[in-house]
């Protein structure tokens, strides 16, 4: 009797522990989704679709994303800046087309897109403090387009330059793909491998989207 009742509470705790992880298991229509036209990225990719008008795109810029990216090893992380956002005077084009040239030339400077000294998080951290922390509108594109300038260091006579980059355009045309994505679930917007779209709002911790994000590079 005591054998079959030792046997029993093995098979309970081995049902009830399958149960537990079963129920921690992450699974497609609940933690993410498959989109229907994947993005230009490479496999191995957590692609970020933004815009600097967003505020939950600015609380996960300051403290989520880069914990995040730091704690999957291999992950190449890609920024795809939303356009069509807060773009009264042309500030959503703007601030793509200055974002690109800092991410293109950052890259050529072999510079973490994180780094405080990046080009890249000088012109998206002004972008992002502006419209959110000092509520700044402006009248024109070319008054936005200083501010992100100033910023960063990057001349006028420079960014026209390199707007003909063909890495530049070829980075603009890229992030076009984001408007499909943004159109989902809005921004952010977190892809992996450029086809698995992570439900934000089931994201509760730094380690649970980890952990997602390791699951999904592996398919």
């Amino acid at each position: 009797m005591k054998t079959m009742f030792s046997k029993t509470l093995k098979v309970l705790s081995a049902v009830a522990l399958f149960g537990a992880l079963s129920a921690n298991a992450f699974s497609e229509g609940e933690d993410y989704i498959v989109l229907d036209k994947p993005l230009s990225v490479e496999k191995g990719t957590l692609t970020k679709v933004f815009s600097y008008a967003c505020p939950f795109c600015y609380k996960y810029d300051k403290s989520v994303t880069p914990a995040v990216v730091k704690k999957v090893e291999g992950l190449k992380y890609e920024p795809f800046h939303l356009k069509t956002k807060a773009n009264e005077h042309g500030e959503g084009e703007t601030a793509s087309k200055l974002l690109a040239v800092a991410v293109v030339k950052d890259r050529a400077a072999n510079k973490d897109l994180f780094a405080d000294d990046s080009l890249f998080k000088k012109v998206k951290m002004a972008y992002y403090k502006s419209y959110h922390d000092k509520k700044q509108r402006f009248s024109s594109a070319d008054e936005f387009l200083k501010l992100g300038l100033d910023a960063s260091g990057i001349s006028k006579e420079d960014y026209e330059k390199e707007l003909a980059n063909p890495e530049v355009v070829e980075l603009l045309k890229k992030w076009d793909e984001s408007y499909d994505v943004a159109k989902i679930q809005g921004v952010p917007a977190f892809v992996v491998n450029g086809k698995y779209l992570i439900y934000t709002a089931k994201i509760t911790s730094i380690d649970g989207m980890a952990n997602l994000i390791k699951e999904l590079m592996a398919k």
